[in-house]
């Protein structure tokens, strides 16, 4: 897998549970409805405030590793395991071009994000959510999966991305160039005959206009 790939995707090293979280087996259309009714994602019972404290805090946790190359404090952050599965170096390798292209995630401390999956419990008892912080230029896409450790939702998996958030409007067209006047047109004449009787009544007349 490329860093780029990495870099998008972090998980734990629970990829055989997770793949089933988000993917529907074939084998699941030979499942009763009453079963498959069972596996079915629920809505997590969680308020607002809560959704706003995790999403916040782990992608302040990933800014700040991200602007000291010190990865330790993100991992320390999450669940078992994703302690096991990342280290602080390989952390490090992952978020290595968020890094290099200087991504400043910090203005997801005033802007309020938008959630396009709202927070539900997976089959495996994981809190899975996903959502963006528009901003410009650009937005801040992020997927977040926690687990639960001793009453309290710890990082699991997260996904961050970097993405325009609305068209950009095209810049104006340059203003067009004044038109010169006859007497500019002249200028390349004898200097005695550009200043002639008839040239001072136009231009009286329009600072005229303009007192007017």
């Amino acid at each position: 897998m490329s860093r780029a790939n990495r870099a998008i995707w972090l998980l734990a090293r629970c990829a055989v549970a997770f793949a089933a979280v988000l993917f529907v087996v074939a084998a699941s259309a030979q499942q009763s409805p009453q079963q498959q009714n069972a596996q079915a994602p629920k809505p997590a019972n969680i308020d607002r405030n809560g959704v706003l404290m995790l999403v916040r805090s782990s992608l302040l946790a990933l800014d700040q590793a991200n602007k000291t190359g010190n990865y330790t404090v993100l991992r320390d952050l999450g669940a078992p395991g994703f302690q096991v599965a990342n280290n602080a170096a390989r952390l490090a390798e992952i978020f290595v071009k968020l890094r290099n292209d200087k991504v400043d995630l910090s203005g997801v401390a005033v802007i309020d994000p938008q959630l396009s999956l709202l927070p539900q419990i997976e089959q495996n008892g994981l809190m899975h959510m996903a959502g963006f912080f528009p901003s410009v230029p650009s937005q801040v896409n992020f997927e977040l999966i926690f687990a639960p450790v001793e009453g309290q939702w710890r990082l699991f998996g997260i996904s961050v991305s970097i993405g325009q958030s609305a068209p950009v409007a095209p810049e104006p067209p340059p203003a067009p160039a004044a038109k010169q006047t006859p007497a500019a047109k002249q200028s390349n004449g004898p200097p005695p005959k550009q200043i002639s009787p008839a040239a001072p009544p136009k231009q009286p007349a329009a600072q005229d206009g303009q007192g007017k």
